[in-house]
């Protein structure tokens, strides 16, 4: 697990072209991603769900979730966001980091590529290629 700060910009996918920038706290081990309701409603996004979650004191809280688009150092992804309330903190998770293709080196504190693999189903025997398909 690894915490760093960053400013990063989060979109409603339907209207990329308009987004809000926001100091996130990095944490990977966090999976959801949390933005202030208010930010959300600016840009339009609408919760599609609800999301229990368990604190560290044991006790639940619920929250609402959707999507949203989220770009940093000209990467684009979108993932799920909860819909943050009041006392909420802004976070940026695990699940964001991997739709930009990033991740969170612990040491330095800084976002960094993630190898992006793609193993085809089957490989040309005698190129080693991805075989065409059928």
């Amino acid at each position: 697990m690894g915490i760093a700060v960053l400013e990063i910009e989060v979109g409603n996918p339907a209207d990329p072209d308009i987004t809000e920038k926001l100091e996130f706290l990095v944490d990977s081990g966090v999976i959801y991603s949390v933005v202030p309701t208010p930010v959300l409603e600016r840009l339009r996004i609408k919760p599609l769900t609800e999301e229990q979650f368990r604190l560290a004191d044991g006790s639940k809280i619920v929250r609402k979730k959707g999507g949203a688009m989220f770009r940093y150092a000209g990467r684009i992804g979108v993932a799920d966001v909860i819909f943050g309330e009041e006392a909420d903190s802004v976070l940026l998770g695990a699940h964001t980091l991997e739709a930009l293709g990033l991740f969170l080196d612990p040491f330095h504190r800084e976002l960094k590529p993630l190898p992006m693999i793609l193993a085809p189903t089957q490989l040309d025997k005698a190129t080693k290629k991805p075989a065409a398909s059928a």
